[in-house]
């Protein structure tokens, strides 16, 4: 499985890095990998993933790598199981919202959400692992 992630400070990379640690400890593969670093092609044939992206600006994705990297994403999202999930330093989440509703008006069957308010903690890690184990169910 890929987890696939875009961070401005850092925190949702360590959420990604939390979430490949889940995903392992159930048995499942996974590679972890930045965004700038994978084409979306690369998830066209796979029927499970994870996407992460911090909110910025106005809670939106980031406009520059991640928001054209979920254009693409969308055109083959249908039928694929996805995990969401990102960190935000202001606001209520709204990026989330829109971003789940994007996924599955695209068809997608999102398997779950989760954000933290900056840095993740315990209850993130706890999040991560429902969210790794709806993936891999």
């Amino acid at each position: 499985m890929k987890v696939v992630y875009w961070s401005s400070t850092g925190n949702t990379e360590r959420m990604a890095q939390m979430l490949g640690g889940e995903i392992e400890k159930l048995g499942g593969s996974v590679e972890v990998k930045e965004v700038s670093a994978v084409s979306p092609s690369e998830l066209e044939n796979e029927t499970v993933f994870a996407l992460g992206c911090s909110a910025m600006g106005d809670e939106e994705l980031d406009e520059g790598e991640m928001e054209p990297f979920v254009q693409e994403v969308e055109k083959f999202a249908s039928g694929k199981k996805i995990g969401l999930f990102g960190s935000y330093d202001w606001g209520d989440g709204e990026w989330m919202r829109k971003w789940e509703a994007r996924m599955k008006e695209a068809g997608a069957d999102v398997a779950g959400t989760v954000i933290a308010n900056n840095e993740p903690g315990d209850e993130d890690q706890e999040n991560l692992a429902v969210l790794a184990k709806a993936l891999l169910s």
